[in-house]
């Protein structure tokens, strides 16, 4: 490992550095200077192009600043705050090829890993939809595109439906029941890509990770503070980040619970959080991202269990698994997700209409 110290000095601090938190992509450390700033090594395996995420991040980052000033908020705990390197650069590349980025550390602040209260899950809905509100007007064409196609449901669908011809780990036979089920939900895959492609539903700037714990709460209030972990902010449709939240925070079970019992879609979550989105957004969503916003959270939800299907079927060569048929037992917990989600679609659509 590099020292950090040195690390540390191509951006101007004298300090040591030790490990943070629990993220699975990004080695993070917290770095003790005067404020405390934190440090994180860019995994390149992941984000190949590191010069594209960054270039991101400093343009969202930038203008989040200036919008937030600009209504009188508070810019340094309102949005993350990126170091330059004595360079003048976004990141720091050792000799080694390692990539280094650094922003300050936002004191009194917490994260969640799981929503205690009802509360607690519309506070995040409101991070994410103050985060949409005040990029509404930023061009999100001028953002490149990380990770291709990442939320494109109908190239999520080729996908599968080239690992079930090929079935490279002989397991198709055996999940016939689960690839029938895809199928047959194909037709909502390209809904809203042909929404964007016509242009009635806004390309703009996506997070793309919308799980709870990437919402920063005040440590005193437990009121929304700002969005973190942006690697993925690209182009996009707001209605894939929506419905991610809810496919994460309005299941009653862990995203691979073997025992589908304990798997529903809580309609209770949902209304909580659609209710505290709809009200942070205000005018500036349209009329038909508010109508594809239940279908959304079937859609996302669809995607990401053909993705664990597919991984399944190609020998889980993509997820990491810990046990057998991890994969599949993903793919169900979603699927389940799915068949209740389309039960309670016009119900959804009432909570929607209500806010």
């Amino acid at each position: 490992m590099e020292n950090m110290r040195e690390i540390l000095k191509h951006f101007g601090i004298e300090s040591d550095a030790e490990r943070h938190g629990n993220g699975h992509i990004n080695h993070t450390y917290l770095v003790n200077s005067k404020p405390r700033v934190i440090l994180q090594r860019i995994n390149t395996n992941v984000f190949k192009n590191p010069d594209a995420v960054m270039d991101n991040i400093m343009a969202v980052t930038s203008y989040l600043r200036e919008q937030i000033a600009k209504n009188g908020g508070d810019p340094t705990r309102e949005t993350l705050t990126f170091l330059r390197t004595t360079d003048g650069d976004s990141y720091y590349k050792t000799p080694e090829g390692d990539c280094y980025r650094a922003y300050y550390f936002v004191e009194d602040s917490i994260s969640l890993e799981t929503a205690e209260t009802l509360s607690d899950f519309a506070e995040s809905a409101r991070g994410f939809a103050k985060f949409q509100r005040m990029l509404a007007s930023f061009p999100a064409d001028r953002l490149h595109e990380t990770i291709e196609k990442f939320h494109d449901t109908t190239d999520r669908f080729r996908q599968l439906e080239e690992a079930i011809s090929a079935d490279k780990a002989g397991r198709a036979a055996s999940v016939r029941e689960e690839i029938d089920f895809a199928l047959a939900h194909k037709k909502y895959a390209s809904i809203i890509t042909d929404a964007i492609a016509a242009g009635t539903v806004p390309l703009r700037v996506t997070h793309n990770d919308t799980k709870l714990n990437n919402v920063l709460l005040d440590g005193a209030t437990k009121k929304a503070l700002c969005v973190i972990d942006l690697d993925t902010v690209m182009p996009g449709s707001m209605l894939y980040d929506y419905g991610d939240s809810l496919r994460f925070g309005a299941s009653t079970g862990t995203e691979d619970e073997p025992d589908l019992s304990k798997i529903h879609f809580d309609l209770a979550k949902f209304e909580a959080y659609t209710g505290a989105y709809l009200e942070e957004l205000g005018d500036s969503i349209t009329a038909k991202e508010r109508e594809l916003m239940p279908l959304s959270a079937l859609i996302i939800t669809l995607e990401i269990g053909i993705r664990f299907l597919a991984d399944h079927l190609n020998g889980d060569v993509y997820f990491q698994i810990h046990r057998e048929n991890h994969n599949l037992d993903r793919c169900r917990t979603q699927f389940k997700l799915v068949s209740e989600i389309e039960t309670l679609l016009p119900q959804m659509a009432d909570i929607v209409a209500k806010y």
